[in-house]
């Protein structure tokens, strides 16, 4: 028998977080097995990733359902009947989708007759009471970690917890490893080579605390002047109020004696483990993270990391011992931690060395595509 054919549907066409965690999971399913095919609306650094992983594109102008969507009224749109043609056409056997493709994507996939699969991104995705019905249906319903679990069933629970499998998204460990080369990230930003530097990963969404990571670097630059910092993302989705919220944060920076000379911004990068390579402490500032990936690249390429813990970085993160914990918008704790790092390299070696350690036992790609497969065998195998 040859390999089956997955469809990963999601509305998203730039690169964040979650992207990441999808194209990961796509390189690194074993192709004798499964031929995972994208559908998404347009094309974009999605679509051309996937295509340079080998995997089949398809793009269907459609438009992802919000908040509040009446799944009755969804189930109608003429997006699903195209879904479900190309099902039929691509001889799909399973289907696989994010939150805001799944109102269209599982009646297609339901009246095609194949099993579906989503995966719970954000612990803050709570189910309307009038959508209940719609989220028992999948055929298997995957969350990130406990956090992002426990947020979607709600209390009292809508569905049994138990009922949805964690699958913690893995990191490439043969792209983010400790022997990564950081030396050119740090002439582009116009860095010494022997400066200690603090890195903030993140795209421009509020929730991601550039403001929080400000507060911190002005701390720390006082007690450290020779602390430089630097920040990579953009607002990859192009939402009004992100490109607000980014000009803001770029203006405050540029205003601030402090940091005028510090902090630079580097914009998008597609080789963040160089980013990662260049810093010797990795912070997360957001106000809550449902999984928080960048951390989990920092701790593979054995960086210490300081975030804050509501969330994922929680679960991934061990206090002490892999990084450190603070509460959310606690700028000062978070820059007592990033200065005891930065004046104790033996501290930042065996901490980067635990965090390293930690991935590949637990959060590596490889263990992310071995039980989202166990998931996918198990769907497919109850359909047959």
């Amino acid at each position: 028998m040859g390999a089956k054919n997955l469809l990963f549907v999601t509305h998203y066409t730039g690169i964040g977080g979650g992207e990441m965690v999808l194209l990961n999971l796509a390189q690194h399913l074993d192709r004798a097995r499964y031929t995972p095919h994208l559908l998404v609306p347009g094309d974009g650094q999605v679509a051309e990733r996937w295509r340079a992983l080998g995997g089949p594109v398809h793009i269907i102008p459609f438009r992802g359902a919000t908040e509040y969507f009446i799944p009755a009224i969804w189930a109608r749109f003429p997006i699903v009947g195209k879904i479900e043609a190309l099902i039929r056409e691509q001889r799909i056997d399973a289907l696989h989708t994010d939150y805001h493709s799944l109102p269209m994507a599982l009646p297609a996939a339901e009246r095609a007759g194949i099993p579906t699969m989503w995966t719970c991104m954000g612990w803050w995705t709570r189910p309307k009471p009038w959508q209940y019905a719609l989220f028992r249906r999948p055929t298997a319903t995957m969350a990130l970690d406990e956090a992002v679990r426990d947020g979607y069933v709600g209390q009292p629970p809508f569905m049994p917890p138990e009922e949805i499998t964690l699958v913690f998204p893995g990191v490439d460990t043969s792209k983010f490893h400790p022997g990564v080369d950081g030396t050119r990230v740090r002439f582009q930003a116009g860095i010494a080579q022997d400066a200690p530097v603090v890195a903030l990963v993140a795209r421009f969404q509020q929730v991601k605390g550039h403001e929080v990571f400000q507060a911190m670097a002005r701390q720390v630059a006082l007690q450290i002047p020779e602390a430089r910092f630097i920040v990579a993302g953009e607002n990859v989705h192009g939402q009004s109020a992100d490109e607000a919220y980014k000009q803001r944060i770029l203006q405050a920076a540029k205003n601030d004696p402090l940091l005028r000379d510090r902090l630079v911004y580097l914009g998008f990068r597609d080789d963040v483990e160089r980013v990662m390579a260049a810093a010797d402490v990795l912070v997360c500032s957001s106000q809550f993270e449902s999984y928080g990936m960048a951390i989990v690249e920092a701790m593979a390429c054995a960086k210490p990391v300081v975030a804050t813990r509501r969330g994922g970085p929680s679960e991934t993160v061990v206090h002490g011992e892999t990084g450190f914990l603070v509460d959310p918008g606690d700028a000062e704790g978070l820059a007592r931690h990033v200065i005891t790092l930065l004046q104790n390299p033996d501290l930042r070696a065996r901490i980067g060395a635990a965090g390293r350690a930690r991935v590949e036992a637990r959060f590596s790609a490889q263990a992310q595509a071995r039980d989202f497969m166990a998931v996918a065998d198990r769907v497919i195998g109850q359909r047959r």
